[in-house]
């Protein structure tokens, strides 16, 4: 085995990982979002629960069938990145604003 044959092996398995947290994070923001009040969207300031939950949806699926490994090779990879950035953008900008309004929390009791 070469050290070409091991870093290869290494990069795949990173990719693999990248792949799996992608899908599960989007899992975990679909869930939260269809399981949000449809109110409290419009009350932050952000597109409505079906763009999201229709966002959430394609970007997870979309993530699961590109996988993290397209990116490098495929003109297609454009799609993977895509699902990331709008898996990210929900939870890092309207996941916590929602959870906010609605004095729900993730990790800690709402004080």
């Amino acid at each position: 085995m070469t050290v070409g044959q091991i870093v290869m092996g290494i990069v795949d398995l990173l990719l693999i990982a990248i792949t799996v947290a992608t899908v599960i994070g989007g899992s975990v923001a679909l869930v939260h979002a269809v399981s949000t009040r449809p109110d409290a969207f419009p009350a932050v300031d952000t597109k409505s629960k079906v763009f999201w939950v229709a966002v959430l949806a394609v970007s997870t699926f979309a993530a699961a069938l590109l996988q993290a490994g397209q990116v490098l090779i495929s003109p297609l990879g454009l799609f993977y990145l895509a699902a990331v950035v709008g898996i990210g953008v929900y939870l890092a900008e309207v996941r916590p604003r929602v959870d906010e309004i609605q004095g729900k929390s993730w990790f800690r009791k709402a004080a």
